[in-house]
């Protein structure tokens, strides 16, 4: 498996572009990533990457051989899962990404029940509110709410997501309780919003009674992390737009109160993505499954 071993390595120091951050991602020291790079090196007779103290960057020779290392680690995987698949026992390391409030409410919580089902199963949970990419970040499945961007994956869709518009009792105190989407934008409401890199405006899009239509909101505070809006729209800072199930305790306990309820949020769907290929494994398909069994109840009665 050594030769296999060294392929993994050097896709993932492909991938990142760097052999510190792929040793971190596959969980070896930077003289092993180093030394598995020199052997597969030595191997082929030829340099992969050029090497400085301060950067590294693929060779011809090394962006040749990425694409053809990537179908042998597919081809390899493949057969493993039909083979596993066949025995019934999954085993090996999970790779599953979601979005921060869905994997800590949602997801983390069912982990420990499928690794006690599945023992030879090893879970890597990744949490974060930016998109992610399954294939450069080598992720077997992703959970979201939304809709993708890339076509060329597969969706397993789990539920529609109601969303609120909420503030704190203190903030409706001070500015007023906007009941639609008009009065939030006439009366310059402080809007809480979840921001990403390469975003230009912020727009709102709540059900009207002509169907769904677009606010352009505006407010100073901004974050890539939801729980940060949510503790903000706590202190009195905003409204937040949030799935229901985030903050549905808050607002049964009165911390927090639904605005604009005469044009509520629209609906955003949660759903799992992953590649074509992943959907033969059979850990993540059986994952998948599991999850959607365990939370799909939970999203709903929120």
């Amino acid at each position: 498996m050594s030769y296999l071993d060294n392929i993994r390595t050097f896709v993932r120091v492909y991938e990142l572009g760097s052999m510190s951050a792929a040793g971190r991602d596959l969980r070896i020291s930077p003289a092993v990533t180093s030394s598995r790079i020199s052997q597969l090196e030595e191997h082929l007779g030829v340099r992969l990457f050029q090497r400085t103290t301060r950067s590294l960057a693929p060779t011809d020779q090394g962006k040749t051989f990425f694409g053809a290392a990537c179908e042998i680690l597919e081809a390899v995987e493949n057969a493993e899962a039909q083979v596993i698949n066949m025995t019934d026992n999954p085993k090996g390391s999970l790779y599953v990404a979601a979005p921060l409030g869905v994997g800590r409410r949602l997801i983390a919580p069912q982990v420990p029940g499928f690794l006690d089902l599945y023992p030879e199963v090893k879970m890597r949970l990744r949490m974060t509110d930016r998109k992610v990419d399954l294939t450069t970040e080598g992720l077997d499945l992703a959970f979201f709410l939304g809709k993708p961007e890339d076509s060329n994956l597969r969706i397993r869709k789990i539920a529609d997501v109601e969303r609120v518009l909420c503030a704190s009792p203190d903030y409706i105190t001070r500015r007023g309780k906007p009941m639609d989407g008009v009065e939030l934008v006439s009366d310059n409401h402080e809007c809480l919003n979840l921001r990403f890199p390469g975003a230009t405006e912020f727009q709102w899009r709540l059900v009207t009674k002509d169907g769904p239509k677009r606010f352009r909101v505006a407010g100073r505070y901004e974050s890539d992390d939801g729980d940060v809006l949510t503790d903000w729209a706590l202190a009195g800072h905003g409204i937040a737009m949030k799935p229901l199930f985030e903050v549905s305790e808050h607002l049964r306990a009165g911390r927090l109160v639904a605005v604009c309820e005469n044009m509520p949020p629209e609906p955003i769907q949660m759903a799992c993505l992953f590649t074509h290929r992943k959907r033969q494994d059979p850990k993540t398909r059986l994952f998948m499954e599991y999850i959607i069994e365990k939370i799909s109840d939970v999203v709903k009665a929120a």
